[in-house]
């Protein structure tokens, strides 16, 4: 009995530490002018409420499976990108609308990265310890250094475009951005659950890619960050000369 307490003790803590640990570290590369800790807080627990908000409309979503019941690579296609990578990617982007896209803190591009990051860990933390607890300490670590990742750089890509849409000219522009942000983080989760989904029809090589699209859109991801935050520091000091 003792031993399994520390299994699931040791198990907890893996899943849940990689989201810590990444949501401190994104966090610090605002370090210029941090956002608030209590909303950033709210922002995560928000994301973990979205794990449960995502389990019935993944469900309805699957329902529409059937239509591809011949096709198991469509069926694969469709869980990735519509199942799991638009349902989850939306509540990720509802969350940042919600509670911090209007919040007086939210006035730098950067923030969008900052806060949608920290909804998709949120997301994330509760999303891997629900799977570690049916897992193993095996299942923590692959984990670890795939699905959490992957959930912080597709929102936090997304979270750069939301982050420029805050400042656009015109309503119109705004949503162009948003929704562009919207389908690229929709795009890297949804490569990154198809080549998970299509193993059993592919078989094993589609992992291959896993590791390029992990690592490609972290640099990706820094890329827009450095963006960011050059662009903010242009408006600040134009602001300052007006």
């Amino acid at each position: 009995m003792q031993r399994s307490w520390l299994n699931l003790g040791v198990s907890f803590f893996l899943a849940a530490a990689p989201a810590l640990i990444l949501l401190r570290y994104y966090y610090r590369q605002d370090r210029e002018r941090p956002e608030p800790k209590g909303l950033v807080i709210r922002i995560f627990l928000f994301g973990i409420v979205a794990t449960f908000v995502a389990v019935p409309f993944e469900l309805l979503m699957s329902l529409f499976q059937g239509l591809f019941a011949d096709f198991p690579l469509l069926t694969a296609l469709f869980k990735a990108f519509v199942v799991a990578a638009l349902v989850e990617e939306y509540l990720k982007l509802t969350i940042v609308r919600l509670f911090a896209y209007r919040d007086r803190h939210f006035d730098e591009i950067m923030d969008g990265v900052v806060y949608t990051v920290v909804a998709s860990l949120g997301f994330a933390c509760m999303e891997n310890i629900l799977y570690v607890m049916g897992g193993t300490i095996g299942t923590a670590l692959t984990r670890a250094v795939t699905a959490i990742p992957l959930h912080a750089t597709a929102s936090g890509l997304m979270g750069y475009y939301i982050g420029r849409a805050k400042f656009a000219d015109s309503p119109r522009r705004e949503r162009a951005l948003i929704n562009k942000g919207l389908r690229i983080a929709i795009f890297v989760h949804g490569t990154y659950d198809f080549l998970l989904f299509s193993v059993p029809v592919l078989g094993s090589w589609p992992l291959v890619g896993l590791l390029p699209l992990l690592i490609g859109s972290f640099f990706i991801l820094r890329s827009r960050i450095r963006m960011a935050l050059e662009e903010d520091r242009r408006r600040e000091q134009f602001e300052q000369i007006i």
